[in-house]
């Protein structure tokens, strides 16, 4: 009897081994996959002529320069909600930036500006991108659909902080909806906080 115990819980703590080392080994692989999916392989320079590929969020994209292989780019000065988060009041919000960023990108080629530090830590480029000679983000700050992110200041800060208290005095976007407009401006004082 002593001795079946012994067995059934080695065989226990043999399968817990496994499942744990699965686990791992495919959590590590996963996330391999995501960081080199989210870096791309290709590469672009300021001033590039590029295509849309796809839109990832309301603030970074996935472009290509001609026969090259995709980048993804954070688009700098901005900041949208998470489009993916159930039940969220902001997640419609989200979802519209990420929706104006396809209509404002494609089927027009879209004109990288690469920011004075090309890459963040996570390997995407970041730049403003303009279609049509337009500052794609300025749109969607314009719109109410984005804030102006504060934290990393940038060339045009000044004029898209301007454009959102317009937004924001015009009641566009998420600056119409009371608990959207709290969060926003709950964000907008951390990132004071942290930029000073």
């Amino acid at each position: 009897m002593l001795l079946r115990m012994e067995r059934n819980t080695l065989i226990f703590w043999s399968l817990v081994a496994v499942l744990v080392s699965a686990a791992l080994y495919f959590g590590l692989n996963a996330e391999q996959r995501r960081k080199s999916v989210q870096a791309g392989s290709g590469k672009i320079d300021s001033g590039d002529l590029v295509r849309l590929m796809k839109v990832i969020d309301g603030d970074s994209v996935q472009v290509a320069r001609d026969g090259q292989e995709p980048v993804t780019v954070r688009l700098i000065g901005i900041k949208s909600f998470d489009a993916k988060i159930e039940k969220d009041v902001v997640t419609p919000f989200g979802q519209a930036a990420r929706d104006a960023l396809q209509r404002f990108m494609s089927d027009r080629p879209v004109r990288v500006m690469l920011n004075a530090t090309p890459k963040d830590k996570h390997g995407r480029y970041l730049a403003t991108l303009f279609a049509d000679e337009q500052d794609i983000a300025l749109q969607l700050v314009r719109q109410g659909l984005v804030l102006v992110y504060t934290v990393y200041p940038f060339p045009a800060m000044q004029l898209y902080l301007q454009e959102q208290e317009i937004a924001r005095s015009g009641r566009k976007g998420f600056w119409a909806n009371s608990e959207a407009s709290e969060r926003a401006l709950a964000m907008i004082r951390e990132w004071r906080g942290q930029s000073q």
